[in-house]
């Protein structure tokens, strides 16, 4: 079991490692390539559009195939878009190839939940869940330390090698590992994506779903302005940029870890009340207050983090129990809502903002109010766990 809960967390950790590990070059191609930020933020955004909407076809194949084929697909794709991101000439090159690249990362986060529940039950589910959710957490603290140390020792392209050979271990586990799969889905595959209608008709899913999903605007938003803010606005090298990055990050894996002491003492029903409630409180913090140096940032974004570290584990497990079958799909779903939005945050806080802090407080002011407000008035819908 150990050999899926490590598989499970690599596979989650892909966008992490994909994304956050090549922001501190971000600054440093928009002068190379003398491209806008905005235009420059589109190999961002074109990786988390193609990644959402690819793990859409993942999720009902591996139902009607199983997980294994798929995962090989996807990641020796990869690999290779690795490869070929770190061979770009120019912006439009690289937006290209990160698609690519996407493409193939989307098989891991499509997948991954949906292994976790072909194999474990739902309460050792959500633990299973909340200490992925602490190791991946590492993820994002690291990566982009990691990418500032290749930085100041190499040049951007390696820091495509080192993703590759994240790749590449992947691909090795995988290789390895047993069908998670027990029962085949029987639609034909050329019916399977209707699964998708009869999933969203649900709305005790897609109505916890979205609100889930909700809080990546503000989070995502973060990563894609984070470099630009703390290394243009406040002057920070690329490598204080990366601890900087990482105690924003450790504040998801202090979430992730605080519900995993907290799931049999606090129900659910408690835990993600606060959780909404903290972002909104987060949010109300950036958007309200003044902003003259990084930790403006960094310490109302540490609450916000820890808000949706805290509620991410509990709330995703839910989001599973309501369904019984299609569970590749709805995994798809889960993960292509969560990014979709992502990406719209991205977007949002690529434009040319005076404050970019505040937009993000701003987000996070919306996100939360929305969730506290839905959370508030149907909790009682939903069957809660202890």
């Amino acid at each position: 079991m150990r050999n899926f809960v490590f598989l499970i967390a690599l596979l989650s950790a892909f966008p992490a490692l994909s994304t956050d590990m090549y922001l501190p070059a971000l600054p440093i191609l928009q002068k190379t390539w003398g491209e806008p930020l905005a235009t420059v933020n589109l190999t961002l955004i074109s990786f988390f559009i193609t990644y959402c909407f690819s793990m859409l076809i993942y999720g009902p194949v591996s139902d009607r195939i199983g997980r294994r084929k798929p995962l090989l697909l996807g990641i020796s794709f990869y690999v290779v878009a690795c490869a070929a991101c770190a061979m770009s000439s120019g912006v439009w090159m690289m937006v290209f190839f990160r698609a690519l690249q996407a493409a193939g990362a989307a098989a891991g986060s499509a997948l991954a939940l949906a292994i976790a529940k072909d194999v474990f039950e739902s309460d050792k589910r959500a633990q299973v869940i909340a200490y992925v959710s602490v190791i991946i957490a590492l993820a994002p603290m690291l990566a982009p330390i990691i990418g500032g140390w290749i930085m100041t020792l190499a040049d951007w392209p390696w820091v495509f090698a080192a993703q590759g050979f994240m790749g590449l271990v992947a691909l090795a586990t995988v290789w390895r590992m047993d069908e998670p799969l027990r029962v085949y889905s029987e639609d034909k595959l050329s019916h399977s994506f209707t699964v998708y209608f009869r999933i969203l008709a649900n709305p005790r899913f897609s109505g916890l779903n979205v609100s889930t999903a909700l809080m990546s605007l503000p989070f995502f938003a973060f990563i894609a302005g984070s470099s630009d803010i703390y290394i243009t606005r406040f002057g920070l090298s690329e490598t204080g940029f990366g601890y900087f990055f990482a105690f924003n990050a450790l504040s998801l894996m202090s979430g992730s870890y605080i519900f995993s002491r907290l799931t049999r003492l606090v129900s659910t029903k408690h835990i993600l009340t606060i959780s909404f409630a903290g972002i909104l409180a987060a949010g109300l913090w950036m958007a309200l207050s003044t902003h003259t140096g990084p930790w403006d940032l960094a310490l109302p974004m540490w609450v916000l983090g820890f808000c949706v570290g805290l509620s991410r584990p509990p709330a995703t497990n839910l989001i599973l129990d309501q369904v019984d079958h299609d569970t590749g799909s709805a995994s798809s779903l889960i993960a292509f809502s969560f990014m979709m939005l992502g990406a719209l945050g991205m977007f949002i806080v690529s434009l040319d903002w005076i404050d970019k802090i505040q937009v993000i407080g701003v987000l996070g002011v919306v996100v939360g109010a929305v969730d506290l407000v839905f959370w508030t008035a149907f909790r009682n819908k939903f069957v809660l766990r202890a």
